[in-house]
This record gives structure tokens, C-alpha cells and sequence, in this order.
């Protein structure tokens, strides 16, 4: 069906579609995208409970469910980004708390950004090249992937979306500023990176257009709203730097690659290299001797596209600060591109190429089903669980990385009556019966712990992503000496990117 609509809509150029009766033509259009659009959400809701909730999602989780003081304190301690979600997680979290209901908000999130997609690249372009780009967002691993995870990569992607679409509106209207200052100054609060998005937007307007266009007002007042709008993250970032993000090791070519395989749709080498040329031909009008009126247009996707990956990339030289999901915001960039260059090929081109990318990006899509592709799931669902049945009162339970408290806690709250006189207290990070902010950040106090643990008949340990190529790391190998010396027997069972240790 849709692709009976997309090649009616396809074969009207961008000039013959005035001629045709625009009610039909809205009408098909319409059914299109509706069309698209369910896909997306069959496509996104699929599976969605059936992985664990892995280390990152059981700290949203946990900070979502923190009160109002804790919630501020650790936002400013350590967690300020994604804080936009955070705050809606928190009362999404009301009405549910299963797997599935906790991931549907993102995609909630997720679905909403195909629409968005098609009236950005119908404003940028027209019609069918929006309904084409909304098609490959529909399909696209990368996108569904983190369209089911509690995260807030795509209301990020959401946003940023929204954010472009009123940055072109406001050259209509100059009142349409204001709703892209909310959305581009809450883009920023679901995720840091997403000023890069702004940076890019200003170098269009700096660059791109004439300068009557760029030096209006309008705009100043637009910059300095949101500058000051987002100032709290920007002096965040100044007194913290990127301590929190540390662990994020220096990419190579090889990383690189995978990142170009996962924005293209986890395809493989042949749907990376076809949206790649695709994405190069829908560039092709960018060329100074090719200039078209769609000039400006497609220079500011390949800004946003490129400007972000390419400017964290030189920045990782000196700190890494590459990773591939902070850069899915770039993704409806790239598919606008593509969309561009598909509709410009030959007709007996384009329906043929669409359907060899759609096929190889649902293989991509069915493959993340079965097996991640962008991290290491650790599987708090089977480690909590079998704590939680081998559990008996009087147990200690230490952690050693503080944040691993999140995630099982979360499972502890699944189902914590059918285990409450046998779940284990614990020690460590612990400071009262809820979790506060000080439990993500406390280090431990080997002291302390050395004097509490003897009076626990037996002693739990779990280590998260614990070993180095020498051995445990430092706090692993102190946490265990502590619990050896206490009790000399110990079991050992392994989970995905989890050992627990039980010693009794």
C-alpha cells in the first residue's frame, strides 16, 4: 500500500503537483503517513519487555523515583544531563513501572518524530522526498533501538527535529522565535549534545544567508534567550568537565565504521554503502557549479550532519567524547539527505533502490531484536532475580560500582513483597532505607565496612564490568578482600556483564 501512494506521489515533480487537485493529493499524502507512521510504532512497541533493563536505563529509573531534594541534588552532583527526561519519567512512572510501560515513553517519544520528520523535509523539500525520509526513519535500527530504551535519546531526536522545523518557520514569522527558543532550549535539557544542533543552526544563519537575514533582530534576541535559558548547563559542564564521562574510550577507524553502519540502519556494508551515495547525490546541489534554490537547504543538512560528529571527533584527540548515541539527533539529517538523493535519480531507479534499503534495513531492525548493537547489555533482571530467590535473612549485599544499586533495586520494587523477609540489607552504597543522591557518588569506607560485615552470616558481592586486564579493579579487589576475611567460602555465578559473588 504505501508504496502504490509513495509512487503516485513520486512520479508529481516538485512543480507538476501544483497542477494536480490538492485535496486528492493531501488526501494520499495523508494516508501515507498514517500508514508510516503505525509501522513505526508496531515496529517500536515490538519486543519492547522482553531485555533486561540494563545498567543506564535502572539509573533513570532511580532517579526519576528520587524526591524533589535528592532529584535537584543529583542532578547538580552528577546527572544534569538528560534532566528533561528525567522530570517527565518522573510522572510517567505513576501510571506503570513494568519493563515495557517504563521504555514506552520513549516510544512515545520515538513515534512522534516520524510526523515531525515528514513536515521538516516537506518544508525543506516537498512531499515525497518527507514521506521517503519518514519512511527510513520508520525502519531504522538505530532509531528503534533507542526508541525502546529509557533514555532520553529520542525525545532528544524529537526535539531537535521541532527545534529545526521553527528555526525554519521563524524566517516566515518572526513570532514562531519564541517556540524555537522552548524547543531548542528543551532539546539542550534532554541532552548536552543538542546544542552542537544550535551551533549548527547559527552557522546556517551566519553563513549560509544573507546577512540582512542573519543580522535581524529576531535573532539576536533568539541567541541570547536561549544563552540564557541554558546557562545552568553551561556552568554544569564549566565546574564538572567531562568527569562523568570519562569511561568513554578514543575512538579508531574501526569504531568509526560501526558508527557509519549503525546511522545508516545496521544494514551491513551494502545498505551503509547505498544510503551513503544516496545521501552524496542528495548533496550533489550543494556544489557551488550546481547551485539550485535548494542550495542553503542542503547545506545546513550536511552541517547538521557533519559539524557534530566531525567537531567531537577532533575534540577526542585530546578527551574522548565520542560515542555513537549521543550523535542520533544527526540521524533525520542524514535520512533527508537520502530521501534528496533518491527522489533526484531516474524513475526506474527509485522504486527498486527504496525497496533494496527498506529490506535491508528491517533485516537490521530484526537483527537489534535478537541481539544489542551499540553497548554491552548487562543483565540486572537475571542477576537481581537470582539474588532475590537465593536470598536468606541476615544477607549483606555490596555493590561495586554505587550506581549498580539502581537496577536491582528496581527489580527489588517489582516484586519485592513476594521477597521481603529474605532481601538482603545493604551495606554499601547505603545511606538510609530509600536511596538518596549520595548513594550514586559514595566511595567506600573500608572501615566501616570491615566491622559491619563479620556480623552478616553471609555476604553477597556484585561486580559490574569489574575486571581489568590485570585482574579486578581496585575497589573490586578491596570489596572482596573485605568479604574473604570474613567468610572464607565463596560461590561465584556470572550474568551478562555481572559476577556475583556470595560468601558465606
Amino acid at each position: 500500500m504505501i508504496l502504490l501512494e509513495f509512487s503516485g506521489i513520486a512520479s508529481l515533480s516538485r512543480y507538476d503537483k501544483y497542477r494536480v487537485n490538492p485535496t486528492s493529493e493531501s488526501r494520499l499524502t495523508t494516508s501515507a503517513l498514517v500508514v508510516i507512521t503505525t509501522c513505526a510504532a508496531a515496529l517500536r512497541l515490538h519486543a519492547l519487555g522482553s531485555k533486561t533493563l540494563w545498567f543506564d536505563e535502572g539509573v533513570s529509573v532511580a532517579i526519576a523515583r528520587l524526591n524533589a531534594y535528592n532529584f535537584l541534588r543529583i542532578l547538580w552532583r552528577r546527572e544534569a544531563n538528560m534532566s528533561l527526561y528525567y522530570a517527565l519519567l518522573h510522572i510517567w512512572l505513576w501510571m506503570g513501572t513494568s519493563e515495557a510501560f517504563v521504555r514506552s515513553l520513549s516510544v512515545i517519544f520515538g513515534v512522534a518524530t516520524i510526523p515531525a520528520i515528514y513536515y521538516l523535509g516537506r518544508r525543506l523539500f516537498d512531499s515525497p522526498t518527507a514521506l521517503i525520509a519518514a519512511t527510513f526513519l520508520s525502519v531504522n535500527a538505530f532509531h528503534v533501538c533507542y526508541s525502546q530504551e529509557a533514555r532520553s535519546y529520542s525525545l532528544m531526536v524529537l526535539l531537535c527535529v521541532l527545534s529545526t522545523l521553527y528555526f525554519l518557520k521563524t524566517f516566515e514569522n518572526s513570532r514562531n522565535s519564541r517556540i524555537y527558543v522552548v524547543l531548542s532550549t528543551l532539546a539542550v535539557y534532554a541532552h548536552f549534545y543538542s546544542l552542537l544542533l544550535i551551533a549548527a543552526q547559527y552557522l546556517t544563519l551566519r553563513y549560509l544567508l544573507p546577512k540582512s537575514v542573519s543580522s535581524e533582530a529576531v535573532w539576536t534576541r533568539a541567541w541570547k534567550a536561549i544563552a540564557i535559558l541554558v546557562s545552568p548547563i553551561l556552568i554544569f559542564v564549566a565546574t564538572t568537565g567531562a568527569g562523568p564521562l570519562k569511561w568513554i574510550p578514543r575512538p579508531g577507524l574501526k569504531d568509526i565504521w560501526n558508527f557509519v553502519v549503525l546511522m545508516t540502519g545496521h544494514g551491513g556494508a551494502v545498505l551503509a554503502i547505498a544510503i551513503g551515495l544516496l545521501a552524496i547525490r542528495g548533496a550533489y546541489d550543494a556544489v557551488p557549479n550546481y547551485s539550485t534554490a535548494d542550495d542553503w537547504r542542503v547545506r545546513f543538512l550536511l552541517i547538521w550532519l557533519l559539524f557534530p560528529i566531525l567537531f567531537v571527533l577532533l575534540l577526542s584527540i585530546f578527551r574522548p567524547l565520542f560515542l555513537p548515541r549521543y550523535f542520533l539527533f544527526c540521524l533525520p539529517a542524514l535520512l533527508l539527505l537520502v530521501a534528496s538523493g533518491l527522489c533526484r535519480l531516474r524513475a526506474g531507479w527509485r522504486i527498486p533502490l527504496l525497496l533494496l534499503c527498506l529490506a535491508l534495513s528491517l533485516r537490521g531492525t530484526a537483527g537489534y531484536y535478537t541481539q544489542d548493537f551499540d553497548n554491552e547489555r548487562d543483565d540486572w533482571r537475571s542477576a537481581s532475580n537470582y539474588i532475590l530467590q537465593h536470598a536468606q535473612p541476615g544477607d549483606a549485599l555490596l555493590f561495586h560500582v554505587p550506581m549498580g544499586r539502581m537496577p536491582y533495586e528496581y527489580y527489588v520494587s517489582l516484586d519485592e513483597k513476594s521477597f521481603s523477609p529474605s532481601v538482603p540489607m545493604v551495606l554499601y552504597p547505603y545511606h538510609g532505607p530509600r536511596v538518596t543522591f549520595l548513594d550514586f557518588v559514595e566511595k567506600p569506607d573500608y572501615a566501616r565496612l570491615s566491622d559491619a560485615l563479620p556480623h552478616h552470616p553471609r555476604i553477597w558481592v556484585v561486580l559490574s564490568h569489574a575486571k581489568t586486564p590485570s585482574g579486578l579493579d581496585r575497589v573490586g579487589t578491596s570489596l572482596t578482600s573485605l568479604a574473604g576475611a570474613a567468610h572464607a567460602n565463596v560461590q561465584q555465578n556470572a550474568f551478562n556483564g555481572i559476577d556475583v559473588l556470595l560468601y558465606q
